[in-house]
């Protein structure tokens, strides 16, 4: 039986082909050290973890949960973006349920997307922009994420015919994989664009609360105009260490809402009622579960980049999520190259950033999702090998 010309064109899911390949090599005794997957390694919070527990033995969760999500669960997103943000939103319209922010990202083209439709996506980027908007029949206009532009989207670049045939434009700050961060400025550039072309916004926020030195990350929304041309996704999973436990939120504009809203009640049955219970106490919590979190990462990120750099690169630190975006030496050509290299002499992992997008081509990503103690005897390896000799 032939396969679907979508299935057909649709690329190996990067972090699956990852999975492979180090699984193979444990298999083959490496002792691997992976600063692949942005998983974080820490557990789910106790206080969390106990709250699923009481939620799983109350019988009233066991059935079909509803579509858009528990009011409770939507209440406490919207009490969280007021207290976080200052953002006011109506759980009964501005608020939607998602299995995990990737589910809703994966969805909302199908909203909007028609053949010849553009989607404006980053590049490098999650994946997940590119292949949605493919796979919903669109066409994708790239946006180059430059070193000189502090990788932030640049629209002056993209020729105005696109952008008048443009639905969506994927944004994500904090950003994944470069770390950048994006001011108010940016933020009200861009929706400026959107009112004069009539396109939406979709503003991915799934690493809000991973940053250092004080540098708090803006919502989109708090940005004047923002709710008037696009949503924002966000997630747990990086926030509490619940990355297993599928659950996040879209909020804003309430047509958007709608719109996602009626792909999913054909698609899905909803988020088991006991998650979004556990979600509405980890929402609800005093934030110190983020704050040693972050703690954790910012000392992590000091001892590799520090240990990075006396070999003989030059990174600076990131002030928000948990990846170092990392150019490669300059004796090698590509990022594969010199991951594979690093690989095969160390058992070293680092993701090449050919498989965010073109532009990752010279750069490797580096998760701070390894303990301390690993993150020395990676160092330790890189120090002993010829690595940084060519």
């Amino acid at each position: 039986m032939e396969e679907a010309k979508r299935v057909k064109n649709l690329p190996p899911y990067l972090f699956a082909e990852i999975d492979k390949m180090i699984n193979k090599a444990k298999e083959n005794g490496v002792d691997v050290i992976s600063f692949g997957i942005g998983d974080p390694d820490q557990p789910t919070p106790n206080y969390i973890v106990d709250s699923m527990i009481e939620a799983v033995q109350d019988p009233s969760t066991h059935s079909y949960p509803s579509y858009e999500g528990l009011y409770e669960y939507r209440d406490a997103v919207t009490n969280w973006y007021n207290e976080r943000f200052s953002v006011d939103l109506d759980p009964d319209t501005e608020v939607i349920s998602l299995i995990g922010s990737k589910e809703g990202i994966a969805h909302l083209p199908f909203c909007y997307i028609n053949q010849d439709d553009y989607a404006l996506v980053p590049d490098p980027g999650y994946p997940v922009y590119n292949t949605a908007s493919l796979l919903a029949g669109g066409k994708v206009e790239k946006l180059p994420l430059k070193k000189e532009n502090n990788f932030l989207v640049d629209l002056d670049s993209v020729d105005e015919e696109i952008l008048k045939k443009a639905k969506l434009l994927f944004l994500n700050y904090p950003n994944n994989p470069t770390a950048a961060t994006a001011n108010e400025d940016f933020f009200k550039e861009m929706i400026s664009y959107a009112k004069k072309y009539d396109f939406i916004i979709a503003h991915d926020s799934a690493y809000s609360e991973i940053y250092y030195e004080d540098n708090k990350p803006l919502s989109f929304l708090e940005v004047e105009g923002a709710r008037d041309v696009g949503i924002e996704f966000g997630s747990l999973s990086k926030s509490f260490n619940m990355t297993g436990w599928r659950v996040g939120w879209a909020v804003g504009n309430e047509k958007i809402i709608d719109a996602l809203g009626r792909i999913k009640t054909n698609i899905d049955s909803g988020i088991f009622e006991a998650i979004q219970k556990s979600a509405i106490t980890a929402l609800n919590g005093n934030g110190s579960a983020i704050e040693s979190t972050c703690d954790i990462y910012k000392n992590r990120r000091n001892k590799i980049v520090d240990g990075l750099n006396e070999l003989g690169w030059n990174i600076n630190k990131n002030t928000a999520t948990f990846y170092i975006w990392a150019e490669i030496p300059d004796s090698y050509s590509t990022g594969e190259e010199f991951s594979k290299k690093v690989f095969e002499e160390t058992g070293v992992f680092f993701t090449p950033g050919i498989g965010y997008g073109d532009e990752g081509n010279k750069y490797v990503r580096i998760a701070l999702t390894v303990n301390e103690s690993r993150i020395e005897e990676a160092l330790e390896r890189l120090k002993n090998s010829n690595i940084f000799k060519g």
